[in-house]
């Protein structure tokens, strides 16, 4: 039922963002002049691009060195500012630039894994988190602990002299 409430009023939601963004155009156009305002949209566009396109180089070179990105939402934020960015229109500018304040992006940053984690890839996704073993230089592996006994894998946190196969380690 809510679903299709939403799906319902979307179409009338996106028209009224439109008209308000317009009507914003062309007032701001009054008072500052269409030269201007047409210079702060591109202006804005480019600085979209700009953003979105160093995101996505950090994120590449984080992969290619051999580690993860500092955060993969971290890096959906900045280009959701980036695209806001580029949308043509000072509302959606507004929003971007926000996204890319830090204190409002790191509360954002929670957003894209709880979409993700409650959509349909939702069961993927806590699997893979689950699956994640971290190192301790920071690289992420892949995989399962498997112990010669076919047991649980040894405690290494425990204080006595005993290594996992009873030998004395010293």
């Amino acid at each position: 039922m809510r679903g299709s409430r939403i799906k319902r009023f979307l179409p009338l939601l996106v028209a009224a963002y439109l008209l308000l963004e317009l009507w914003i155009i062309v007032e701001l156009a009054h008072l500052l002049g269409w030269l201007l305002v047409l210079a702060l949209l591109v202006g804005g566009a480019i600085l979209g691009g700009w953003v979105i396109k160093r995101a996505g180089l950090r994120a590449l070179r984080a992969t290619t060195a051999g580690r993860m990105p500092e955060g993969e939402a971290r890096t959906a934020v900045t280009i959701a500012g980036g695209v806001l960015l580029i949308l043509p229109g000072f509302l959606s500018d507004v929003a971007g630039l926000l996204c890319l304040v830090p204190v409002v992006a790191k509360r954002l940053q929670r957003i894209p894994m709880n979409l993700l984690r409650r959509g349909p890839l939702g069961d993927a996704v806590r699997f893979q988190e689950q699956m994640r073993m971290h190192r301790p230089d920071g690289k992420v592996v892949q995989g399962e602990v498997v112990t010669e006994d076919g047991g649980r894998p040894y405690d290494y946190s425990r204080r006595d002299d005993e290594g996992p196969y009873g030998q004395i380690n010293r």
